[in-house]
């Protein structure tokens, strides 16, 4: 039996496994609102309370935050999670924790095609790197060097550098989000608080004024979630102007990930939000974003853009990882 978990700001979901004639079934799975518990451990312990006993063989947990020498202090919540602490709370023969894009990259081999959709086909290539990127509670980068058994996935804390603005609209979001932060990162506008915060900016500012039904809106649901929805229908002028800041915004930071990354053989964008903006992704704006690179522009556009559709990647990863900690084949 494997336990395998991805964790972010907003939920945290967990997943046992089990080996049966040589190959891996799920036996339950649930997903629990992080910041319902003190802990990782609590959150495990809530989880195992809710089946029968089970020995754990190996544990993987992909974590929202920099895991150094097995060690997390999230960035989105108020844990520290330590994996041999983690190991003996299960209890589970062997620990890891990774951050949640290690994870992500792991999983993305376990996708079906079709859980793929194609923003720009760019230039098939079978070796070079792949850089992932995911905007959620907040945003994670990773770069996976190598393909196959050959595979090392790198993990980053990308979406903490500097938002670089280009233009003068986004040069005003710079100026209005440091009055407030202080430092700004890419993190505070490619985010689900991003996005509110884009929406705060264009209001604040008047660039597009705010009605008061999606005002009341804002009071009753989460903020970000109401931006996504009407401004993905078109139904609201400010939500719909954020919304194409926030894709061209992202498009441009996954673009300066595939440079940094060299990563010709594709660019995956992952996360909560993507599948949710997927119609706006494909308008072209993100891939317009990601092509400006100037004297790079043509390498740009034969790299391939992909967005995973499959909210469980990251646990699928999880799950992988755990299965190589025990040598066990995918």
């Amino acid at each position: 039996m494997i336990l395998a978990g991805d964790v972010g700001g907003t939920k945290t979901t967990l997943a046992l496994f089990e080996r049966r004639a040589g190959d891996w079934a799920l036996v339950r799975e649930d997903t629990l609102p992080s910041r319902d518990f003190r802990s990782l451990e609590a959150a495990i312990a809530r989880f195992l309370s809710a089946g029968p006993p089970v020995s754990i063989a190996a544990a993987c947990v992909g974590i929202a935050g920099p895991v150094v020498d097995g060690r997390c202090t999230t960035t989105n919540l108020p844990w520290v999670v330590d994996e041999r602490l983690l190991a003996s709370e299960i209890p589970a023969a062997r620990a890891r924790l990774i951050n949640d894009l290690e994870a992500t990259a792991h999983g993305i081999d376990a996708l079906d095609e079709r859980e793929l959709l194609v923003l720009q086909p760019g230039v098939t290539r079978v070796a070079g790197n792949l850089a992932v990127i995911a905007a959620g509670t907040g945003l994670g980068e990773a770069i996976v060097v190598g393909e196959g058994a050959a595979r090392t996935v790198v993990a980053t804390e990308g979406g903490h550098t500097d938002f670089g603005p280009r233009g003068e609209l986004e040069e005003d979001l710079l100026r209005h989000l440091r009055k407030e932060f202080g430092r700004v990162s890419h993190e505070r506008v490619l985010s689900g608080p991003g996005l509110v915060n884009v929406y705060r900016f264009l209001r604040d500012t008047g660039v597009a004024a705010e009605s008061a039904q999606v005002a009341a809106m804002m009071r009753e649901r989460d903020p970000a979630a109401v931006v996504t929805e009407l401004g993905v229908r078109a139904a609201d002028r400010l939500c719909e102007m954020t919304l194409n800041v926030f894709v061209s915004v992202y498009g441009a930071e996954a673009g300066n990930l595939a440079l940094k990354a060299l990563a010709v053989r594709g660019v995956v964008v992952a996360g909560g939000i993507a599948p949710r903006i997927a119609p706006v992704l494909a308008t072209g704006a993100f891939v317009s974003a990601f092509r400006d690179k100037g004297r790079l522009a043509s390498l740009m556009e034969s790299i391939p853009v992909r967005v995973t559709l499959n909210p469980k990647t990251a646990l699928l990863g999880a799950a992988r990882v755990a299965r190589a900690m025990l040598g066990a084949a995918d």
